[in-house]
């Protein structure tokens, strides 16, 4: 199977933005230019987060998203702030080539259905913001990893993938920003529990983290923000390590 590396631009106020576990959010970069540079890097996919459409109640930058997604050859992931199905309609009229659901699948879990019916299962991410609320178990989070669910985490990830997504986005907001590796134990339940690829995020601080996720993980992709928006680890850099580790990583599809 062949990995991917996934950067993630958070957006807020129309700006890559990055905090701490989801808290001391700092402007960081212009999203277009960010964007070109992770393409010429090599990043297999993209990923436009709006992290405050959701939190803000308002719609998304359309105008943006339809910016990147004409500077962008590779698959443009993008989220934060769907609502209804017309939201996703609109995303893919303007370029965007999936959509990761998170806090709308959890008030109205049939809009990751109606996605997967309409444009196949392929096109919809359920994405989950978790904390560890135990020994092997972990609790969904909703709005921006504010306000606990009581789902647990990897029931939630069944259901998802019963309803239509195609991939998961898991998030460790533990693990967020901190750059101390990703959660391997998280990574490999939902890896475990489900049939559809795992997207790691949260944690990455140096090229053992994504070699680790990617193999212990059992993840399928690893997706990053700071370490790449820092230049802390370069992507190209990174994916000629991984493939030292024998690891195959490159586009999927």
């Amino acid at each position: 199977m062949t990995k991917r590396i996934i950067p993630c631009m958070d957006v807020d106020n129309r700006k890559v933005v990055k905090g701490k576990k989801f808290l001391d959010v700092q402007e960081v970069a212009d999203p277009l230019t960010l964007a070109k540079k992770y393409v010429a890097d090599g990043a297999d996919e993209l990923v436009f987060y709006d992290i405050s459409a959701s939190t803000k109640n308002r719609g998304m930058f359309l105008d943006l998203i339809e910016e990147i997604a004409k500077e962008v050859p590779i698959p443009f992931i993008v989220g934060g702030g769907i609502r209804t199905i017309e939201d996703v309609e609109k995303i893919f009229s303007l370029g965007g080539n999936k959509v990761s659901i998170n806090s709308a699948a959890l008030t109205n879990p049939s809009l990751i259905q109606q996605v997967a019916e309409r444009f196949g299962s392929d096109k919809v991410m359920l994405s989950m913001d978790v904390r560890k609320t135990g020994p092997g178990k972990w609790t969904v989070f909703a709005k921006g990893g504010m306000e606990e669910t009581a789902i647990d985490a990897i029931e939630w990830a069944i259901k998802g993938e019963q309803l239509g997504a195609g991939e998961l986005v898991v998030n460790s907001i533990d693990e967020d920003g901190v750059k101390d590796g990703y959660d391997i134990e998280l990574n490999k339940a939902m890896a475990e529990a489900v049939n559809i690829p795992i997207v790691a995020s949260g944690g990455a601080g140096k090229l053992e983290h994504f070699a680790e996720v990617l193999t212990e993980g059992k993840a399928d992709a690893a997706l990053a923000a700071s370490v790449f928006h820092f230049e802390e680890v370069n992507i190209g850099e990174l994916k000629a390590y991984l493939q030292q580790q024998n690891l195959l990583v490159g586009q999927k599809g």
